[in-house]
């Protein structure tokens, strides 16, 4: 598969948020002030509180990871529009040489860069002592080599290619929702 179709239907399964934190026992009705050199039972840090600076009961919904969004679009569970945003603010794992830079394969149709959603698939491609740095995907789109393609996940279930002109498009994608 090449680039991503302009008419995949839209659509995001989000997980349903977690169950409000329980308060423990332990824990009374009234409030004590602090005294001066003395502090009373204070919750360790992963414990429910009942202070200020809580975490809210019921906190936003998480947007999928880039494993869920290339599985989403993969199997035209997800708009290219969704996909992209995802993808900008994701980041993304590269393997790299000992210069600075993309490395890329040349016995392809195209020339692509592999990149990953995960240290885990990054690992699982190019070994355990693999030398990476990682990026986001708004810099992957500014500092790919015009002519270039990527593919995301090369050894994984959802392996996702994009070509070259499936690059351009999604430069240009962010460039109207960035400057209109």
């Amino acid at each position: 598969m090449y680039g991503y179709d302009q008419n995949a239907s839209g659509g995001q399964q989000y997980a349903a948020p977690p169950p409000p934190p329980q308060q423990p026992p332990h824990q009374s009705q009234h409030h004590h002030q602090p005294q001066h050199g003395h502090q009373p039972h204070q919750p360790h840090q992963g414990q429910s509180g009942t202070g200020y600076g809580e975490q809210p009961l019921y906190p936003e919904p998480s947007p999928p990871s880039l494993a869920d969004a290339v599985r989403a679009f993969t199997t035209g569970t997800m708009a290219p529009e969704d996909f992209q945003q995802i993808f900008s603010t994701s980041k993304i794992y590269c393997p790299r040489g000992d210069n600075p830079g993309f490395l890329a394969l040349h016995n392809t149709q195209q020339p692509v860069i592999p990149m990953f959603t995960s240290l885990k698939e990054l690992r699982r491609y190019a070994g355990k002592e693999s030398k990476y740095f990682v990026i986001t995907g708004a810099e992957v789109l500014d500092l790919l080599p015009t002519g270039y393609g990527f593919v995301l996940d090369m050894e994984g279930d959802h392996r996702m290619v994009f070509d070259a002109k499936a690059v351009e498009q999604m430069v240009d994608y962010a460039m109207r929702q960035m400057y209109g």
